[in-house]
């Protein structure tokens, strides 16, 4: 079972200075592993900290190998496996655009409807969806609107965070 490839999801809290994703970053390629996801933002302007967050897969022993590479990176405050530590809430957005007309074009807007995306602009013969869910809901989502007319998609990738009151 050692062997098994798991996805995790993990927070980190870094210097919002630069060079440092370039570092977070050559730690994943100059080892070989992959990033699914990643994202990165500014969460405290007074003490200039941003919060990467990244997907990642691999055996339970990369992961840990990742997470501890990770802790020993000089602008690097904490690490935290969201997918170890318990309950989170991960969200994905997407804007999603589809052209077509006819039935294809109002299918579009049911099923729009029914994964709560909202149309941010349309013409006579496009529409461009936003959508904010889970990856799997994303995904579903672009894989239905390819049969209706899908142009092109674009999405931030993973954000998340770990339920109740504890602060990250």
């Amino acid at each position: 079972m050692e062997n098994v490839i798991e996805k995790h999801t993990i927070a980190v809290l870094v210097d919002n200075e630069p060079g440092v994703l370039a570092r977070v970053i050559g730690l994943f390629s100059g080892r070989g592993y992959n990033i699914e996801s990643l994202t990165v933002a500014e969460v405290n302007n007074a003490d200039h900290l941003s919060r990467i967050t990244l997907v990642t897969s691999g055996t339970r022993m990369i992961i840990e190998q990742i997470k501890a590479q990770l802790s020993r990176l000089v602008p690097v405050h904490r690490v935290h496996d969201l997918t170890d530590e318990g309950p989170a809430v991960e969200r994905e957005l997407a804007l999603v655009k589809v052209a077509g007309t006819g039935d294809k074009r109002i299918e579009a807007l049911r099923l729009a409807d029914i994964f709560k995306a909202k149309v941010v602009d349309a013409t006579l013969t496009s529409f461009v969806f936003e959508l904010t869910g889970t990856t799997e809901q994303v995904d579903d989502f672009v894989g239905l609107m390819t049969q209706l007319g899908l142009v092109e998609a674009s999405r931030t990738g993973v954000v998340a965070m770990s339920k109740g009151p504890a602060a990250f």
